[in-house]
């Protein structure tokens, strides 16, 4: 597995969700992740029921065989500040930029130059090491914005070209391109078994691939489960209702006779399959769509229960039994 993990994904896909259960799927066996948010959402916190993550790295939970889980929830104005003491040794001068507003209107003029400071703090954490030489985290998750924005947002290198192209500004960014397109890195997207989500999420890859970014797998998210298959489907659309009714008596569920309960439930019964097949297709037709992508496909459950801390632990197992660890 590469050391970089990007998940993005349309809105509404559950990309986040998935990039924490990714998190804590990788950071098994005494490994360590770090799980970074882009986006100022803070739904990382939300997820694992903590309190708002500041602009540190901070343990944020303990996986299965020991492992363990880090957040940072970047902030595009402090990462500045780190960048202007890094490079140009300000120290107060940043914070006095930051009090005039300055740190502010570059972040917010400069969208190329914000998105360098955000790709650049998860990358500076991919190669970091501790003084014995090792990686201070085995893997880094970044929630990434949605599947709409993610070619541009990684494809710093385009967006500083006309920013700087000498200096530290450019170094940073070529520094960054070099992790984001090496092996190091994998960007996967997160989608539904709905038309719309399929679309984005072929239209990403084919920009990631366009942009020579490197693409990894995808994530079906929110998979209800099979109720019935096709031959049963068929079933339904070729049984007389004389017949479903006679099963329902013969199940206790009423008398047979006209006007009876069980053929007052026939009808209901007859709308309720036929909606469910035509479900069954849709979903069929766009996992089709999705494996002529050329990529691995996962596929994570729609849980009954809703999204709480013990559903993502569940989400996590389920990526490490299909070998996302």
């Amino acid at each position: 597995m590469s050391r970089l993990q990007v998940v993005s994904g349309k809105g509404g896909t559950g990309k986040t969700t998935v990039a924490a259960a990714l998190a804590l799927a990788l950071a098994t066996e005494g490994k360590r992740t770090l799980l970074v948010e882009v986006e100022g959402r803070q739904g990382i916190a939300q997820l694992f029921e903590t309190e708002t993550l500041p602009y540190e790295e901070r343990k944020i939970a303990v996986a299965p065989g020991g492992g363990e889980v880090y957040a940072l929830a970047i902030d595009p104005e402090l990462a500045l500040l780190d960048y202007l003491q890094m490079f140009y040794k300000l120290g107060s001068a940043g914070r006095a930029l930051k009090k005039l507003g300055a740190i502010d209107f570059a972040t917010t003029v400069a969208p190329g130059l914000r998105d360098v400071l955000l790709t650049g703090k998860a990358c500076e954490a991919v190669r970091r090491k501790d003084k014995s030489g090792r990686f201070a985290y085995d893997y880094v998750i970044m929630d990434a914005p949605p599947t709409g924005r993610i070619t541009r947002f990684l494809n710093v290198n385009d967006e500083v070209a006309g920013l700087a192209k000498i200096g530290p500004i450019h170094n940073q960014a070529q520094a960054v391109m070099r992790v984001l397109k090496s092996p190091e890195t994998s960007v996967h997207l997160v989608t539904l078994l709905e038309e719309m989500p399929v679309q984005e999420t072929a239209d990403g890859i084919a920009e990631l691939r366009s942009a020579r970014l490197p693409v990894g797998r995808i994530i079906v998210n929110m998979v209800r489960p099979e109720v019935l298959d096709a031959a049963e489907l068929e079933l339904v659309r070729t049984v007389p209702r004389t017949a479903v009714a006679q099963s329902l008596s013969a199940a206790g569920l009423g008398g047979a006779r006209r006007g009876g309960h069980a053929e007052r439930l026939v009808d209901p019964l007859l709308a309720q399959a036929g909606e469910y097949g035509e479900r069954y297709a849709l979903e069929h037709e766009q996992r089709a769509v999705l494996g002529e992508l050329g990529l691995p496909l996962h596929e994570l459950p729609l849980l009954a229960e809703g999204m709480d801390l013990a559903g993502l632990y569940e989400l996590a197992a389920e990526l490490r039994e299909q070998g996302m660890s």
